[in-house]
């Protein structure tokens, strides 16, 4: 089998897992020949799918494909082939399924480094209330009413566009649509559509902050998901002609990148000072917010990154029951009941059980990297790489390794 013949196979093999679990392709750019194709196919059968990735990464090393390329393929075969098992019902432990769908091995957190994130947020909201009472207050304040989230978004994301243009680089035709929906697990999602165009869906259920919103639309466009694949589909395809990166699958090393490098956009694109940044945007628009305590908030909140992580071990791995695991995240994410309920479902949804994983490593490890760049290299020339390239978790870390 060749190159062009394994990478067919490959897409071949990820609109089929779609065909199982609706959502499964995050995006699809690729010839819609191989789509209907798969479409007018009886519903295939999952541990089959499981066994066919397997044997297109043994034949890896034969098609010819350059180091780059087949490393990508071999790790994304290895999620795939895990995929399969999993949904064919067999019997797979849960750090074990995370490491073959993220390439990466997942512990529980450090509860001292929670209260020190504890102990900061603290020194930042003085009271004599409880602790999680004056962090509820503070978050009540800087809520955002449904009906002003469209405008704030549309502004942070005009001034990020004109940002990531003018360090980044973008097709001169990419465009962002926004849309305000309701009921899902998620508070923002990227459909990215192909030929440089994205609609963006944000979740008012959820009862969005003003200093969360710029992070929401770093993360979805500019310099996030969006950005990534205008870019990857401008270099990586249509010159490179990478046919494996017209498809974006859930529960692969593609996740992990991707959540990461989006989660560090705002750093990328505006760094130190994003508070007072964004709030004299929303200032604008008659919107106020404490942008000098909100960056320093966030900072502080960061520390409490590994919870959500902890929560999955506790439901999927240690068999928690689910009002525990919910008393857990009220406690160190200092949450009301329903804001913990919300991230149950997440948790507990079939196709994003693993997902959190994506946040939570995807963050440290590519913040850990970015960090670790050459003195000379400027930070947006590290994070241009994360846009341009098929990198993956274990080439990021055998170079901090090499460093």
């Amino acid at each position: 089998m060749n190159a062009a013949e394994l990478v067919r196979e490959y897409l071949l093999l990820g609109l089929r897992f779609d065909r199982l679990v609706e959502g499964f392709v995050d995006a699809y750019t690729g010839d819609p020949a191989l789509r209907r194709q798969v479409d007018n196919e009886p519903r295939p059968d999952p541990a089959v799918l499981g066994r066919c990735a397997a044997q297109l990464r043994a034949e890896l090393p034969n098609a010819g494909l350059a180091e780059p390329r087949a490393r990508f393929l071999a790790a994304h075969l290895t999620a795939l082939e895990c995929s399969g098992r999993v949904l064919a019902g067999q019997q797979v432990g849960f750090v074990a399924e995370v490491a073959a769908y993220f390439d990466v091995v997942i512990t529980p957190g450090d509860p001292d480094v929670y209260r020190q994130a504890h102990a900061e947020i603290d020194r930042l909201l003085p009271g004599a209330d409880p602790l999680a009472d004056r962090l509820a207050a503070h978050r009540a304040r800087d809520e955002i009413a449904p009906q002003r989230l469209e405008p704030a978004v549309e502004a942070l994301s005009s001034a990020l566009r004109d940002r990531v243009r003018a360090t980044f680089g973008l097709p001169p035709q990419e465009t962002v649509r926004y849309e305000v929906v309701t009921d899902k697990p998620w508070s923002g999602f990227n459909y990215y559509l192909g030929d440089f165009c994205s609609r963006v869906a944000i979740n008012a259920d959820l009862g969005h902050r003003m200093a969360n919103l710029p992070h929401l639309v770093a993360h979805e466009s500019y310099p996030g998901h969006h950005t990534e694949h205008c870019r990857k589909e401008a270099g990586l395809v249509r010159t490179d002609h990478h046919e494996e990166q017209t498809i974006f699958l859930v529960n692969t090393p593609q996740c992990l990148m991707a959540e990461g490098l989006a989660d560090l956009g705002l750093a990328a694109a505006v760094g130190p000072g994003w508070g007072p940044w964004a709030g004299e945007i929303l200032g604008d628009l008659g919107l106020r917010m404490d942008g000098e305590l909100a960056e320093r908030l966030e900072t502080a909140a960061a520390g409490l990154l590994g919870v959500r992580q902890d929560a999955a071990l506790m439901l999927h791995d240690q068999r928690a029951d689910p009002a525990d695991v919910s008393a857990y995240l009220q406690r160190w994410l200092m949450v009301p009941e329903p804001r913990a309920s919300q991230i149950l479902r997440f948790l507990g949804d079939p196709l994003w059980r693993a997902y959190t994983t994506t946040y939570v490593e995807g963050y440290r490890l590519l913040c850990t990297w970015l960090a670790d760049r050459p003195p000379a290299q400027p930070l947006d020339q590290r994070y241009l790489r994360l846009l341009d390239e098929p990198l993956i978790p274990s080439v990021i870390r055998t170079e901090l390794a090499g460093s």
